[in-house]
Formats: structure tokens, C-alpha cells, sequence
């Protein structure tokens, strides 16, 4: 799948996710309960978002995502 066929909402929304995720499971997590409400937030907005309807492979195309964004996080970081 072409990563450019994702919204760029949709992208930031999963990286998002992704860093909500790596400091909730960090050592001794800050504000446990402020992390896991926004993590299911993000959870929400990801699951819903419009683009979904019109992908025909919705599993196949939620993997790519998810990689697209580690990619996109590693290359913030870098």
C-alpha cells in the first residue's frame, strides 16, 4: 500500500499513539491515568476515522499505518 494514500491526520494521530503508548509503558510512567485516557482517545479516533470506509483491505492497510508511523516517529527522533 502507498503511504500516501493515508490522511496526514490519520498518520499523526498513530504516532501519537505510538508515543502515548512508549511513555505509558515506560518505568515508572508520570500520570498513569492521564496517559491511558489519551490513549483511548487516540484508540477511538483511530478506529472511526472516515478513511476506513474507503479502504478495501481495512487489516492489511491498519498494519501499514502503524509501520508508516514507527517510520515517521524514528525519523523525528533521528
Amino acid at each position: 500500500m502507498d503511504a500516501n494514500h493515508f490522511p496526514d491526520d490519520l498518520v499523526q494521530t498513530q504516532a501519537a499513539w505510538n508515543t502515548t503508548y512508549q511513555a505509558l509503558t515506560a518505568h515508572q510512567p508520570h500520570d498513569t491515568t492521564a496517559l491511558r485516557r489519551r490513549l483511548l482517545l487516540l484508540s477511538v479516533r483511530l478506529w472511526w476515522h472516515p478513511y476506513w470506509e474507503t479502504v478495501p483491505a481495512v487489516p492489511a492497510a491498519r498494519s501499514e499505518l502503524r509501520h508508516l508511523a514507527r517510520a515517521h516517529g524514528a525519523v523525528q527522533s533521528a
